[in-house]
């Protein structure tokens, strides 16, 4: 069974981190069900384990914290949905490549419920979206900006960190990093791309969309 749990309000990075890991510790232990968090952050950086010092454009504007999970930089703050996904691939599959593919497809079918195509780019982590509207690239090729950022980290064979999905948050905040190292692309959110829409709609959007990928 997986717990779904929704946390009200900023939630610090230090308490969310201690609360996972002592959640993940349980599962792996057999003393606790699988569970969701959906929360929010205060505004923040965190430097996943391929984080380069450079594209740490604005060091002082906002903590950054070092954290284990995959990737680069990346912001969280008001505004973002941030989900936690704490499972135990011992009960379901330890095939990590396939977990992060089916993270993935969780996130484009919750996208696609507000009628928005996500979509994976080789080399490029994340969910992105295609912005014909904006001018195209030197190669000639569509504009692209990331609407979610995927960040894993996997202990015992119990995941644990997970996704971040741009509902409304402050688009300006993530011009203090290169986010995930690609500064090429830029980001967007759901609002930004003309949609009313709010962490609510999402979080139902994530519930719907999980049981089709990963079960009940």
């Amino acid at each position: 069974m997986v717990e779904w749990l929704t946390s009200h309000g900023l939630v610090p990075y230090e308490t969310a981190l201690a609360e996972m890991e002592a959640r993940v510790a349980r599962i792996a232990g057999g003393d606790a069900d699988e569970a969701i968090w959906l929360l929010e952050h205060p505004p923040l950086y965190t430097a996943g384990t391929s984080a380069k010092p450079a594209d740490l454009l604005t060091p002082d504007r906002f903590p950054v914290y070092e954290t284990r999970r995959g990737g680069q930089y990346t912001y969280h703050g008001p505004g973002q949905r941030v989900a936690y996904v704490m499972l135990d691939l011992n009960a379901r599959s330890r095939d990590v490549r396939r977990f992060v593919h089916q993270i993935e497809d969780w996130v484009i079918a919750t996208l696609a419920e507000f009628n928005v195509k996500g979509e994976r780019r080789a080399g490029r982590v994340g969910v992105w979206v295609t912005r014909p509207e904006k001018p195209p690239m030197p190669d000639g090729s569509s504009r692209e900006d990331k609407i979610a950022a995927v960040g894993l980290r996997i202990r015992k064979w119990v995941s644990f960190h997970g996704i971040s999905i741009n509902v409304e948050p402050d688009l300006g905040h993530f011009e203090g990093i290169v986010p995930c190292g690609i500064a090429e692309h830029g980001v967007t959110s759901l609002v930004d791309l003309g949609l009313p829409v709010t962490l609510e709609d999402v979080d139902d959007a994530l519930k719907r969309a999980f049981p089709p990928i990963f079960g009940k």
